[in-house]
């Protein structure tokens, strides 16, 4: 190509960068967007802000539990100083009596604390598996070369 030719091109060029880059190197800036409007009236819509807590008040004391003689319910139950574990062999049928739930049974311990079952609770090395009118079962936990085996107390027949 002769020089003829390439200057029209190289000036056509030239001028569309310019006129390109002219476009996007600033010019007048964008108008900004409108001002919010404030409402007039302030009771169009309350502001509700959560309160701060108090930090100079004293916090709560811890509660203890005062037992009163009583047994802590959440420690299993054992019998004597050596721990040895309430067996259901030991203790003794009471009473039957009906309630929301269903009939729940009284028992005894040997040391003369009683206990109020419904099925499914647990006593020592057994668990109640079903209460009559007149009668509580147990199935005991296997001990040493013993199978599980199953236990029912009767209430006696004079009272």
């Amino acid at each position: 190509m002769s020089a003829r030719k390439t200057a029209p091109r190289l000036a056509l060029v030239v001028g569309t960068v310019t006129v390109a880059l002219a476009g996007c190197s600033g010019g007048a800036p964008p108008t900004p967007p409108p001002a919010a409007v404030t409402p007039a009236t302030p009771a169009a819509s309350p502001v509700v802000r959560p309160k701060e807590p108090d930090t100079g008040k004293a916090t709560l004391p811890a509660i203890a539990y005062e037992p009163k003689g009583r047994r802590d319910p959440f420690t299993p139950i054992f019998l004597g100083k050596d721990n040895a574990a309430l067996s259901v062999t030991a203790v003794k049928l009471t009473g039957i009596v009906g309630g929301r739930v269903g009939l729940m049974a009284l028992v005894e311990g040997p040391d003369g604390i009683g206990y109020i079952l419904k099925p499914g609770d647990a006593l020592g090395d057994g668990r109640v598996t079903g209460i009559t009118p007149n009668s509580v079962t147990f199935a005991v936990s296997a001990r040493g070369s013993q199978g599980a085996t199953g236990l029912t107390l009767r209430l006696p027949e004079n009272q």
